[in-house]
């Protein structure tokens, strides 16, 4: 039997009968469609999704804003759902090309919908087409090939039925998941083609657990058993994969310490005697100081990226090993170590039978518990109040970690930010602490609030921004007004870009750049410090909007917040060289070889002494 259907109609049945099954558990994968709509998708996707209210639109204000919100929602959902974001040609189909990097980046399913140019050639060159010379089978969705884990141009309707298994495929798979961009040529989405009925059918895709190799977890087993200072790596993959207990119950077993990359942050709850907090260069004194001498580190659900590495210098113990679990084979092999590829959770509870009966040696675990207890009393210097009347950022954090509720969820993605987090946070559940730290995209925060909120409705939703992302991306208040949102967004007025102002500095070259001024009579950025309202531009977006002018009026209004109807904007000024420091560990950022600057010479052979500490692939340093 078939259904005569255009293109576009065929798409949405389709992606309305799509679902996931995990551990018995079966739920709808799509949630709805994210959209601007324009000359290239108005009348094809566009009809196609007034067809269907039980598959809801949403529209938004700007087109990477939408991949954001649609991964805030993949990855509160533990990538078991996902959103659809569609979008016209040109300018409107690549505002998605950043968004569709930060999600293949981050491995969040998100499904990108642009139109395209005409299939059939004869309407050229339409508007908002880029005329290639090369060929005339180019068009600027050419530019999400390689920010996509799968791409595809349905030239002709019939190529739905090849195109979509693909690219389901590849949306549920835990090693493979990322950006899908389906090219829909506007011409061709109004096309009919008589499809097969069962193509509309429901579709349940399992989700596997699949387990490693076991002579590589024999070894591992062995491995861990002879090691004397071993240590836990704990990444993104272990709460994607709801293997936060399996986890938990192994380092309660064996005392193995844990730090946490920023997308495995929450993998523990702070307070297990086991979780030492943050690791690598955003990490913590506790973490970093017993990666620094660890002769094995097991890192589970971790791409090993280059802050949670500290430029792959944190591990310096003699002779170091690595066993990496990992889903994907790619990150399983890294850094030449033993690979376990599979679930993580399945691998976790395999490795805990191995390991019955066996714990670190009791010297070990006495030193890991007297960094822990040494870091947490330098933690609470750093959120207390100094008491000159200025409040800091470490402060701010503090204030929001002890008022938002148990089950809650701070978002945040770039600045200054997020390495503060990743030490000061206390995540009491493992979907608490939500950082885009794989791409670190600025204006990710309030889009992404918007996703996070319709994954989880009752939770509460706090977006923590600096001034320089929000004014890059303060649209979705807009949205999330429409859709009658409730969430408090933090907005941190520091005058300018604080944390690369800061690196600026460190690196010699003054802040160059980084600061809101107004351009002096000698040319240069000196003159008085812009004075921005947000609260006033907060407001003419439709949202409550307050000041927080101290610490007390920050816990008030959070609390105000969380129940007041729709969004709430508080801003609270900042002083900007209250600093959070690093903790025994380093980030390569090349400094300048040849410089007229004393400062930034001085820095270049600070640089060349720390340099030599990185380590390839083989555990050599570099010469």
């Amino acid at each position: 039997m078939t259904t005569r259907l255009t293109m576009a109609q065929a798409l949405v049945r389709f992606l309305t009968q799509q679902y996931v099954e995990r551990d018995g558990v079966q739920r709808r994968f799509f949630g709805g469609c994210f959209g601007i709509f324009g000359h290239g998708n108005v009348a094809g996707i566009g009809q196609a999704l007034q067809e269907h209210p039980d598959f809801p639109f949403i529209p938004v204000r700007n087109e990477q804003a939408q991949v954001n919100a649609a991964a805030g929602y993949a990855r509160m959902n533990n990538r078991l759902g996902a959103m659809a974001c569609t979008s016209s040609i040109g300018p409107g189909a690549t505002n998605m090309v950043t968004g569709a990097a930060m999600a293949t980046i981050n491995r969040l399913p998100v499904l990108l919908l642009p139109g395209d140019i005409f299939a059939r050639r004869n309407v050229a060159p339409v508007l908002q087409q880029l005329e290639s010379e090369s060929g005339q089978d180019v068009s600027v969705n050419d530019c999400f090939r390689p920010v996509s884990r799968y791409w595809d141009r349905i030239g002709r309707p019939e190529q739905l039925l090849t195109a979509l298994p693909e690219a389901m495929r590849v949306l549920t798979s835990p090693a493979q998941t990322g950006a899908v961009t389906l090219c829909l040529p506007q011409d061709v989405q109004a096309e009919a083609h008589d499809f097969p009925t069962a193509c509309f059918q429901k579709r349940v895709w399992h989700i596997a657990r699949a387990r490693p190799d076991t002579a590589a977890l024999d070894k591992a087993a062995a491995w861990i058993r002879k090691a004397r200072r071993p240590m836990i790596v704990a990444g993104g993959g272990v709460i994607y994969s709801d293997a936060t207990d399996a986890l938990a119950r192994l380092c309660a077993a064996t005392g193995i310490p844990v730090g946490e990359s920023q997308a495995g942050k929450g993998a523990l709850s702070f307070d297990h005697p086991s979780n030492l907090g943050g690791v690598g260069a955003t990490g913590t004194l506790a973490a970093n100081r017993v990666a620094l001498d660890a002769d094995l580190v097991i890192g589970i659900g971790t791409r090993y990226s280059d802050f949670t590495t500290a430029s792959k210098t944190q591990f310096q113990g003699p002779g170091v090993r690595f066993i990496n679990l990992n889903v994907a084979e790619f990150d399983a092999f890294k850094h030449d170590g033993l690979a376990l590829v599979g679930d993580a959770r399945a691998a976790l509870e395999e490795l805990a039978t191995r390991l019955a009966g066996w714990k670190v040696d009791d010297a070990y675990a006495a030193l890991c518990a007297d960094l822990r207890r040494e870091w947490d009393t330098e933690a609470a210097r750093l959120v207390a109040p100094t008491g000159d009347g200025r409040i800091g950022q470490a402060e701010v954090i503090g204030i929001i970690n002890d008022t938002i509720r148990p089950d809650g969820v701070v978002i945040n993605a770039a600045g200054s930010a997020p390495g503060d987090l990743h030490k000061l946070w206390r995540a009491r559940h493992p979907k608490q602490y939500h950082v885009e730290y794989g791409y670190s995209t600025m204006g990710y925060e309030i889009p992404a609030g918007l996703g996070v909120k319709l994954a989880a409705p009752e939770r509460e939703v706090v977006a923590l921004v600096g001034d320089g992302t929000f004014l890059m991306m303060p649209s979705e208040l807009v949205t999330a007004a429409q859709e009658g949102l409730r969430m408090t967004v933090v907005l941190v007025d520091n005058h300018g870009y604080a944390s690369i102002g800061s690196l600026s500095e460190s690196l010699g070259s003054g802040g160059f750049g980084c600061r809101y001024r107004y351009r002096a009579g000698d040319g240069t950025l000196s003159g008085d410090d812009l004075r921005l309202d947000f609260v006033s531009i907060a407001r003419g977006m439709g949202v409550h909007a307050v000041r927080a002018e101290d610490g007390e009026a920050l816990r008030r209004e959070m609390v105000a917040a969380r129940d007041r109807e729709g969004t709430t904007v508080i801003v609270v000024e900042c002083d900007r060289d209250k600093h959070v420091g690093g903790y025994d560990s380093w980030w390569d950022v090349a400094v300048a070889e040849v410089s007229t600057m004393d400062e930034v010479r001085r820095v270049r052979a600070g640089y060349e002494q720390a340099v030599r500490k990185e380590r390839n692939f083989f555990g050599e340093k570099r010469t």
